[in-house]
């Protein structure tokens, strides 16, 4: 049986906007509110560059990332073509205007994914 965590409420998310989510281990959740007020959870990593998806411009029921205007699926956290590439998603549960994520996922879900770091530039061979 699924335990599930109450995050806000709708309402805390703004309507074509994102809320994130700490978690003790792991990268942040971002919670996603569209215009016909579903809601969705993804990993706020896009599977690009790592850029910050709740951040991005929610359309319908997809969200651009605002590095490379990679647009992703809420549904299921997939790049559209062209582009190829997945950020995990998380289940969530919308009850009496309250927002739920499922409690194993959050703590347990893609805990050991990290978010790109810049290097330093490699030295061109003489």
């Amino acid at each position: 049986m699924t335990e599930w965590k109450m995050i806000c409420r709708i309402d805390d998310i703004p309507v074509l906007g994102a809320r994130r989510v700490s978690r003790a281990q792991g990268m942040d959740v971002a919670v996603f509110r569209n215009d016909a007020n579903e809601v969705f959870a993804l990993l706020d990593r896009c599977p690009h560059k790592g850029g910050p998806l709740s951040q991005g411009m929610v359309m319908g029921q997809r969200v651009a990332c605002p590095l490379h205007n990679w647009t992703i699926s809420l549904c299921d956290g997939q790049a559209a073509a062209p582009d190829q590439g997945c950020t995990p998603s998380f289940a969530v549960k919308l009850e009496n205007g309250l927002v739920h994520l499922d409690a194993h996922e959050l703590a347990n879900h893609a805990t050991d994914l990290t978010r790109p770091t810049a290097g330093p530039a490699c030295k061109q061979a003489a």
